[in-house]
C-alpha cells in the first residue's frame, strides 16, 4: 500500500513556550512589537515603513480589511477590548494576557499564552532556522496567517527573505459542500480507502490542481478509476507485445511513417509535461499529455494489429517506461517494477512478470491447441471447459486470458480484485441483459394475449357490455341511445362505427386462423 512520507518532526506549541516567549522578546528588542495590559502586539505600522520590510507581501489587498480579520483571527483581532489595546486595527497580538480561567504561561508581561500565528514562526524558526525554501498551508491562511507569521519572523531574523515560495492549496468540498460535521459528510482518509485505493485516491488528486478546490464525489473517484484502468490496459499490452516471440533480426525493426509519428508526438508530449511542471506543478495538465499519449499509442498497436503486424517493441518500451517513471516519481507506483503497475498491489517485492509468466504461456498455449482441435471436430463440451479456465479459473489467480480471432491469446496478470471485480460486472450486465430480453418477450407475449382476447370477442358484443354508457342496441349489437335514453349524435355514431368496423376485420381475422364460425 502506498504511504505519505511522515515529516522528519513534529511539534506541539505547549512544548515551546520558552522558545515563543524569547521569540517575542526579540521582537520588542528589534523595535517591532509594544505591550499593552499584559499583551505583546506586532506594530504592522512601523514594520511596513521600515527600510528593508513590507507588510502585506502575499495579499497586499486585504491589509486593513476588517472581514479578512474577523474571518482570519476572530475575536483575537477586532473585539472591542482588543481594538482599544492596539495602536493600529491591523497590529496582531504576539502574546496575549490570559483572563482567568484560561490556560496561561509565565513571561516578561505576566500570564499569558501565544498568539495565533506566533506558535508556527518559533516552532518552525528553531528548527529550519533564518529562512526556508517552501511554506505549504490552504488557500485561506494567506492573510492575515502566512502574511502575519511572515512578517514577524522577518522582524525576528532581520531579513526580507524568511520564506522563498508559499504553496497555498486548494480546499476539498464533499459533493459540493464544505466538510462539516454538522453537515454530515465528515469522511476521514480510513473511509476514504475503503471505498478506493490508495492509488486511485492519488490519481484523483493529480488529475486536480493543488491550488483549485477539489471536490471529492463519487464522479471525481469514478474518473481516477477509469483513468488508471486506461493506463493499466496500456500497460498491459505493452508487456504482451514484449513477450512475443522475437530473434536477434526482430530487434532491429524499420520506421514506417506511423512509427516516426507515434515518436514526434512522444517526444511533443514530454515537452508539454516538461512544461506544465515547470508552469507551477500543473499536475492536471501532465495528467491530461499522459492520457494523449496512451490513447495514440492505442491507436498505434490497433492499427498495427489489424494489419497483423507486431507494433515496434523498442518504441512500445520506451513510451512505458516514461510513463511507468512519471508514475513513480508522483508516488502512484511504487516497487521496482520497470513496466505499469505492481502486480499483486503496490510494495510487491516479486517480479511476477518474469516469474509465473513462462508458466502461463505453456498454459495458454496448450489450450490453444486443444480449443483447436475441439472447434475442428466440433466438441462443443471441450470448448467450454476451455471457458471454465478462462472465465472462472484463471481470474480467482490474477490471470486474464483475451482471445482474438485468429490472433494469439493475450495473457495478462491483473490484480485478483479487478479481475473479480470486472467478472462480476460482466456477469451483472449479462443478467441485466437476460432480464430485459426476458422483460421484453414477457410483454410481447401479453400483448399477443390481449390482441387474441380481443379478436375473440364478436362486434355484436364489443359494445352489450358498456352499460354505463349505453341503454338501446339495434340487432347488431351497435348501440342507439346513451345511458340516459337520448339519440347518440351523428359525431358519437360515426366514431363508434369505425370502431365497430376494425371490429369486426379483427374478428374475421381471428375466425379464419382458427377454422371457426360465429
Amino acid at each position: 500500500m502506498m504511504v505519505v512520507l511522515p515529516p522528519d518532526v513534529l511539534t506541539r506549541v505547549s512544548e515551546y513556550c520558552p522558545e515563543i516567549v524569547d521569540f517575542v522578546k526579540k521582537i520588542l528588542d528589534n523595535d517591532f512589537g509594544y505591550e499593552s495590559n499584559g499583551s505583546v502586539y506586532f506594530d504592522t505600522a512601523k514594520f511596513a515603513t521600515s527600510q528593508k520590510h513590507a507588510y502585506g507581501k502575499l495579499v497586499p489587498e486585504a491589509v486593513g480589511d476588517m472581514k479578512a480579520l474577523q474571518e482570519g483571527e476572530g475575536d483575537l483581532s477586532v473585539s472591542a477590548d482588543q481594538l482599544s489595546e492596539k495602536r493600529s486595527q491591523n497590529d496582531f497580538a504576539l502574546w496575549k494576557a490570559s483572563k482567568p480561567g484560561e490556560p496561561s504561561w509565565d513571561s516578561p508581561w505576566g500570564k499569558g499564552r501565544p498568539g495565533w500565528h506566533i506558535e508556527c514562526s518559533a516552532m518552525a524558526g528553531s528548527i529550519l532556522g533564518e529562512s526556508m525554501d517552501i511554506h505549504g498551508g490552504g488557500f485561506d491562511l494567506r492573510f492575515p496567517h502566512h502574511d502575519n507569521e511572515l512578517a514577524q519572523s522577518e522582524a525576528y531574523f532581520e531579513n526580507d527573505h524568511w520564506v522563498r515560495y508559499f504553496l497555498h492549496t486548494g480546499h476539498l468540498t464533499i459533493a459540493g459542500c464544505k466538510m462539516s460535521k454538522s453537515l454530515k459528510n465528515f469522511i476521514t482518509i480510513k473511509d476514504a480507502l475503503a471505498k478506493n485505493t490508495a492509488r486511485q485516491l492519488r490519481l484523483a488528486f493529480l488529475m486536480h490542481s493543488w491550488k483549485d478546490t477539489l471536490d471529492y464525489s463519487s464522479n471525481t473517484m469514478e474518473s481516477a478509476v477509469h483513468y488508471e484502468k486506461f493506463l493499466n490496459e496500456f500497460f498491459l499490452n505493452v508487456k504482451d507485445i514484449l513477450r512475443a516471440p522475437c530473434d536477434i533480426t526482430g530487434q532491429f525493426e524499420k520506421w514506417e511513417a506511423a512509427e516516426m509519428e507515434l515518436n514526434e508526438s512522444f517526444y511533443e508530449r514530454k515537452a508539454a509535461v516538461h512544461a506544465a511542471l515547470c508552469d507551477n506543478v500543473d499536475t492536471r495538465s501532465t495528467m491530461e499529455e499522459m492520457r494523449a499519449l496512451v490513447t495514440q499509442s492505442n491507436t498505434y498497436i490497433a492499427s498495427r494489429k489489424s494489419s497483423k503486424l507486431q507494433p515496434n517493441r523498442m518504441l512500445m518500451k520506451s513510451i512505458a517506461l516514461y510513463l511507468t517513471d512519471m508514475l513513480k516519481t508522483f508516488g502512484a507506483i511504487e516497487g521496482t517494477e520497470p513496466i505499469g503497475f505492481p502486480v499483486g498491489g503496490d510494495g510487491h517485492h516479486v517480479d511476477m512478470e518474469t516469474t509465473v509468466m513462462p508458466y502461463l504461456k505453456v498454459l495458454s498455449d496448450f489450450r490453444e491447441s486443444v480449443r483447436k482441435i475441439a472447434r475442428e471436430q466440433n466438441v462443443t463440451e471441450v470448448l467450454q471447459l476451455c471457458d471454465v479456465v478462462r472465465n472462472d479459473t484463471l481470474p480467482e489467480l490474477g490471470v486474464r486470458l483475451e482471445d482474438h480471432e485468429g490472433l494469439p491469446t493475450v495473457v495478462k496478470l491483473v490484480d485478483k480484485e479487478t479481475l473479480l471485480r470486472e467478472r462480476n460486472e460482466k456477469k451483472k450486465m449479462e443478467d441485466e441483459k437476460k432480464n430485459k430480453k426476458e422483460e421484453a418477450a414477457k410483454k410481447k407475449l401479453e400483448q399477443e394475449l390481449a390482441k387474441l382476447a380481443k379478436m375473440k370477442i364478436s362486434p355484436c358484443d364489443m359494445f352489450r357490455s358498456e352499460t354505463d354508457k349505453y341503454s338501446s342496441f339495434d340487432e347488431t349489437g351497435f348501440p342507439t341511445h346513451d345511458v340516459e335514453g337520448k339519440d347518440l349524435s351523428k359525431g358519437q355514431t360515426k366514431k363508434l362505427r369505425k370502431l365497430h368496423e376494425a371490429q369486426e376485420k379483427l374478428h374475421q381475422e381471428y375466425l379464419q386462423t382458427n377454422q371457426n364460425g360465429c
